[in-house]
């Protein structure tokens, strides 16, 4: 063994890696992109939650108390309500987080030292629930020495707190994403490594043919998945389904293609099979930790939240937890699915345009 041959094979190795810019770039981008998003993306401390009051009191010290809610900074309002009912539709369409009813008898109860509010909460986010017990800390006597009452927190759609019925829905998703785009993203690729490309250019099959055709196939694969899942998840786990199973298996398929035609667009790109997994893994970060299946959405910046509604997944998470934890239906998350339609198109003309500038 000579020094002086391995010397060669590792100048060779680092003159291969500076020639390789998508490599370089991922060495370098893939911890920069871990710090910002640890750094400054992910906030376990949740604030600014989407709120809405339904003041039946409509008193002055009803009123106050609404402002003292809103003035914590724990919560925002960002729908009217007037009614119990008002609040349960708000939370069943993802309009809101948390909902403050404040009943007709509030000065009667807080004279009386009772429950005088209920802080009706989504427990198909857990964060949510533990952020919505800052509320119920508050004092209700003004410091006036009369019987202390209180203010009780309601968790809907999972009352236990189970970690389980939050997490499955949208590990649906996170398989789906991985998977999807991986599989795609090698696709154009695979074929241009084994000589195929310039058999499928000589025939008859135009570009969007060729791509539609490649990503079909994979469709069926990610129904399987989800329904596996679904399996495991209802069986083992005993995570409810309240909406209707069309309905989650129509957010899976948005998904689906979503992620297909985003794997198509970075196959379009790649030169390699290699680049194409470094590629997709690129994705994977920010989609798993700004889509809100790992940490709260409400409490990232401003600036995070933007490109999170870029992302996929994050429409799919709150489009799964709607449908199989609240009962809703697609109809009623209805932005969230445009969202992923819109995506798909954006992202399949771009990877038909890519691949049609290849052929020129």
């Amino acid at each position: 063994m000579k020094f002086a041959q391995i010397f060669a094979v590792m100048v060779k190795e680092l003159r291969q890696m500076r020639r390789d810019r998508l490599t370089l770039g991922m060495m370098i981008g893939i911890p920069t992109l871990q710090l910002m998003l640890f750094g400054f993306a992910i906030n376990p401390d949740v604030r600014n939650l989407p709120a809405a009051v339904a003041d039946m009191a409509d008193t002055a010290g009803s009123r106050a108390l609404a402002q003292d809610m809103l003035a914590t900074g724990v919560i925002r309002q960002v729908a009217p309500a007037r009614t119990p009912q008002d609040i349960d539709a708000l939370l069943d369409r993802g309009r809101i987080k948390i909902g403050v009813i404040i009943p007709h008898d509030y000065e009667r109860r807080r004279l009386d030292g009772r429950e005088a509010v209920q802080v009706v909460v989504d427990g198909s986010d857990t964060s949510v629930q533990a952020t919505a017990r800052q509320l119920a800390a508050m004092p209700l006597d003004g410091g006036s020495g009369l019987k202390t009452a209180s203010i009780s927190v309601l968790p809907l759609y999972n009352p236990e707190r189970r970690s389980a019925v939050n997490i499955v829905p949208s590990l649906i998703g996170v398989i789906l994403t991985m998977t999807m785009v991986m599989f795609t993203a090698m696709a154009i690729v695979r074929e241009r490594e084994r000589g195929n490309l310039e058999l499928l250019i000589t025939t008859p099959v135009s570009s969007a043919e060729l791509m539609i055709g490649k990503v079909l196939p994979y469709v069926g694969v990610g129904l399987v998945q989800t329904s596996v899942v679904l399996l495991l998840g209802m069986t083992v786990f005993d995570v409810p389904v309240r909406g209707s199973l069309i309905d989650v298996y129509g957010a899976a398929m948005l998904l689906i293609v979503a992620n297909l035609s985003l794997g198509l667009m970075v196959s379009t790109r790649a030169q390699t099979q290699f680049q194409a997994m470094q590629m997709a893994f690129f994705l994977f970060l920010p989609s798993i930790l700004l889509s809100g299946f790992m940490f709260p959405f409400d409490g990232m910046p401003v600036a995070a939240q933007w490109i999170a509604e870029v992302l996929p997944l994050t429409h799919f998470v709150r489009l799964i937890r709607g449908v199989m934890l609240r009962g809703a239906d697609l109809w009623a998350l209805w932005p969230d699915a445009l969202a992923l339609i819109a995506f798909t198109a954006v992202m399949m003309t771009l990877a038909i345009a890519r691949f049609r500038k290849r052929l020129d």
